[in-house]
């Protein structure tokens, strides 16, 4: 499995990402770039075009990738085929990844605050999941633990997004008062401290939590100052974050 192509992708468009991969143990590094990159890879389809059906079209093509009996002669999707045929991975969650980005090719909002939740859980929880399971966590725990850390640090990175969703024309938030920001975030957060608190069941698959180290501090800020969601002013100083990570990475404790 050559994936010199996915970390070179990894760092050039998911740099958050890349510093969590480097601060990894060498033997997590491998698997967890090529799932990165499959996430950069269908992150981007819905944008890839004007025509909506284009963009759907690069979406469907990802969710055949996942289930083809054959190794695509792509950079992202040929690792990616040897990752799945190890049979470590859920490819129905990783098919519900690429599903639920159907709602970036639109301009349309979410439909409701449970349709929101399930496209966090989807995307950003799922893409956590994975990465946990393709490092050898399994059960009911396990994978709850994940899902909740990773769509509570899903929420950090969609915050941090939203100025420039709406510049594009879309409708981040269902509600984008002071309040309903606050309230989103709090409850984010409880998700997140619930989710480290319980760490230990995933066991040897920890290096896959070090991508949300820095979304509990992000939750916190979007919390006391929900201003800073819709101008854009969710950074934590880069000192300050470096820091965190690397203290994660050597003790292990998010």
């Amino acid at each position: 499995m050559t994936i010199d192509a996915c970390a070179a992708l990894v760092a050039r468009a998911d740099p958050d990402r890349w510093a969590a991969v480097l601060a990894a143990p060498l033997s997590a590094r491998a698997p967890l770039i090529v799932l990165y990159a499959y996430n950069i890879e269908i992150s981007r389809a819905p944008w890839a075009s004007s025509q909506t059906l284009i963009c759907e079209m690069r979406l469907q093509w990802w969710r055949d990738v996942l289930v083809s009996p054959t190794r695509p002669a792509h950079e992202v999707a040929g690792p990616l085929h040897d990752l799945i045929g190890h049979g470590k991975l859920d490819v129905a969650a990783l098919d519900a990844m690429a599903a639920a980005r159907v709602w970036d090719v639109y301009s349309d909002p979410f439909e409701d605050a449970d349709h929101f939740t399930q496209y966090l859980s989807q995307t950003a929880g799922g893409l956590m999941a994975a990465s946990v399971q393709v490092l050898g966590a399994s059960g009911t725990d396990a994978m709850s633990v994940a899902q909740g850390y990773g769509a509570a640090t899903g929420l950090a990175a969609y915050f941090r997004a939203v100025p420039e969703l709406t510049a594009r024309g879309r409708v981040p938030l269902i509600d984008d008062s002071d309040q309903a920001i606050a309230a989103l975030a709090h409850a984010a957060l409880t998700n997140w401290n619930l989710a480290v608190s319980k760490r230990r069941a995933l066991a040897q698959a920890w290096p896959a939590l070090l991508t949300g180290v820095q979304a509990g501090a992000v939750l916190k800020l979007a919390a006391s100052d929900p201003v800073l969601v819709r101008t854009g002013g969710l950074h934590l100083a880069p000192m300050q974050a470096r820091a965190r990570l690397i203290w994660a990475s050597i003790t292990g404790r998010v």
